[in-house]
């Protein structure tokens, strides 16, 4: 029954990604979930690295829509198409290293379905961007991420400090991508009610883990690592609240990627003491 689910699932895509949905657009995939979450299996502490690379997984699902949505208001940046090459790059290990340490049949199909997204995306890219091609990559990313969520609760136990961390400073990421995926949108002119929600439910949650991560007794090297984060994420919140005057998608870029460079030092921190 699940390999008829799977393929069917797989034929509507082929459908999908040929004709296109005629709805209004927001960020978001118009398509309910369709994914099964896989039935629980038998786990051990081992299983952090998948919990990981799930969590990597749903980073990089909104990393991949924001950088073609960046592409799609700026096609002559070659830099941010090779940017988008080396994070689905980043993807493929994310999935094999999923696959190595999982022999769960329902989730090596989930795997599958995945691994269908990242090679239809990678068609997307050979094309000229256009809205039809920015819907479908969207729309394949939304699989990313709930395909990774779905992997992510099959093997969720209860954490110990250091994982609860771990995953907390991997959800910052995740926001920061999703946030300035969903001002991206908005300055595509995707202006939705959906979009400036989920932008502002984004910030919000990224707000909670700060808290969690600015709780947390860091040693004095890292606690500046911290405080360098708070004092940038704090300008760049102000700026996303002034996108009514004004949008800055290319100082907003690279000040993610500053800021992911720093959160992933306080993520190296909590890796290595698990």
């Amino acid at each position: 029954m699940k390999k008829f689910f799977y393929l069917s699932f797989l034929l509507c895509s082929v459908l999908y990604a040929e004709v296109g949905p005629s709805v209004d657009m927001t960020v978001e995939s118009s398509k309910e979930s369709t994914i099964e979450t896989p039935a629980r299996v038998e786990v051990t502490r081992g299983d952090v690295k998948i919990i990981e690379a799930t969590e990597n997984i749903r980073y990089l699902s909104q990393k991949i829509a924001k950088e073609y949505l960046y592409i799609y208001n700026y096609p002559q940046n070659e830099e941010m198409k090779k940017r988008l090459y080396r994070t689905l790059g980043k993807l493929g290990e994310n999935l094999k290293e999923i696959s190595a340490a999982t022999t769960d049949e329902d989730t090596n199909n989930v795997l599958d379905f995945l691994a269908y997204s990242q090679e239809q995306i990678l068609n997307i890219l050979g094309k000229k961007p256009s809205k039809e091609m920015l819907v479908s990559l969207l729309d394949y990313a939304d699989t990313l991420q709930e395909g990774a969520e779905s992997i992510g609760k099959t093997y969720a136990y209860n954490f110990t400090r250091e994982e609860e961390m771990l995953v907390a400073s991997k959800n910052v990421s995740f926001l920061l991508e999703r946030i300035i995926k969903y001002y991206m949108a908005i300055y595509s002119g995707y202006d939705s009610k959906n979009n400036r929600m989920k932008l502002h439910a984004s910030v919000n949650e990224l707000a909670s883990y700060m808290q969690k991560l600015n709780g947390y007794d860091y040693p004095e090297e890292i606690q500046n690592i911290r405080k360098k984060i708070n004092m940038v994420w704090k300008r760049d919140k102000s700026v996303i609240g002034e996108m009514n005057r004004y949008f800055v998608p290319s100082l907003l870029f690279d000040s993610v990627v500053y800021l992911e460079e720093e959160v992933d030092m306080l993520a190296l921190y909590h890796s290595q003491r698990l």
